[in-house]
């Protein structure tokens, strides 16, 4: 009988207990600010959080993959997971060419697809996403185009999405595209974020970031982001500054940004020495042009709350990553350290795709319980 190594109750991450509410409140008034520009809310936020002490508690209730893991519960290389309404887990695996779908208690219903360039197969998986209206799952292959699927498996219909290098695409709940695609004009590049209809046509360009796909290498160079969140907004990151915008389904036009005074996190030796040793595909070492100091932010995920996760590049000495938080309002209300990489929350329910120090990769699943929202 096969084993099942992806249960594991009553872990909590041990810096979220014991914590008592009169340390939680550190501050009884947030000193940012909120002003208006035209049509757009612009929320300013202090260095500090208005809360010192931890927002939430996590207590892992299913874990997925591991070096334990066996037939169709391991996997290869996870690129990412999405999460459908239900709580059933969609993984797709780079390594293996397929996604594996899972329900809400962790049994493995089904995996589909292979490499190949037939209908249904893939050779560069980047991206999946969901239209929850439709019940469609989008896999975008980098530098090309979507395979859509049932979410049982079945190959519906492949659409090009005709650009010179998409890196990452994505679907909303109407079926439109949002891609990022990469730009060069001379010796000049960057990332521009569009907005493209069901078939691929171009409905907007929306806006513009850092790239991280450069003609001399520097690991550290800020690089934009951006996500659907659950209100279909497209949140966009500018990692050059502290700036995190919201653009509406409809006009694509912004509506909101976040900002955040910060402290630069400066580049390490250590850092440096160690992209150093790296070598291309032919084994040559390869040459570098480092950044000083790292970019405001590296990504972020959603709650269906609206709270906001900005993963930075402060480490724990074990290895987490500090993020700020910040709440529908779009005040900057905590900080509190998670294993990269947060995929989102849903009802009460925290999703991340984890790494162990042997590089075991984990789907991990947490129950949550705010202590302020």
């Amino acid at each position: 009988m096969k084993k099942r190594h992806f249960w594991r109750r009553g872990i909590s991450l041990g810096i979220l207990t014991v914590v008592g509410l009169a340390t939680l409140i550190a501050q009884t008034k947030w000193k940012g600010s909120v002003v208006k520009e035209g049509d757009v809310t612009i929320i300013s936020n202090p260095k500090e959080p208005l809360f010192k002490g931890p927002l939430l508690e996590l207590e892992e209730d299913l874990s997925l993959g591991g070096p334990e893991a066996q037939g169709d519960y391991a996997f290869g290389k996870v690129q990412t997971f999405i999460v459908d309404g239900s709580g059933s887990i969609y993984v797709l695996d780079r390594m293996n060419f397929n996604v594996k779908i899972f329900d809400p208690s962790g049994r493995h219903l089904r995996t589909f697809s292979r490499k190949g360039q037939g209908p249904g197969e893939f050779e560069y998986p980047y991206t999946l996403s969901l239209n929850q209206t439709s019940g469609e799952l989008a896999l975008h292959e980098l530098g090309d185009g979507i395979t859509y699927f049932n979410t049982d498996g079945t190959f519906l219909r492949h659409v090009s999405l005709k650009t010179a290098l998409s890196l990452r695409a994505v679907v909303d709940e109407k079926g439109d595209i949002y891609l990022q695609e990469y730009i060069r004009k001379g010796d000049e590049a960057h990332d521009e974020t569009k907005k493209l209809a069901s078939d691929g046509s171009l409905i907007a360009s929306i806006a513009e970031g850092p790239s991280w796909f450069v003609f001399k290498p520097d690991p550290f160079r800020a690089t934009s982001y951006f996500l659907i969140d659950q209100a279909n907004n497209l949140v966009f990151g500018q990692p050059l500054t502290y700036e995190i915008r919201f653009y509406g389904p409809a006009d694509t036009k912004v509506f909101k940004k976040i900002m955040r005074d910060y402290d630069p996190v400066a580049v390490t030796a250590a850092e440096r020495e160690r992209e150093d040793q790296r070598r291309d595909p032919g084994g040559a070492p390869i040459k570098h042009e480092f950044s000083k100091y790292q970019s405001a932010f590296r990504r972020f995920f959603a709650s269906d709350l609206g709270h906001l996760f900005v993963e930075t590049w402060e480490t724990t000495s074990d290895g987490k990553k500090i993020h700020d938080i910040f709440d529908a309002e779009g005040r900057f209300i905590g900080r509190m350290p998670l294993k990269p990489s947060g995929i989102t929350i849903l009802k009460g329910k925290y999703y991340a795709l984890e790494e162990d120090e042997d590089g075991y990769q984990y789907v991990k699943r947490y129950a949550v319980t705010w202590r302020v929202k």
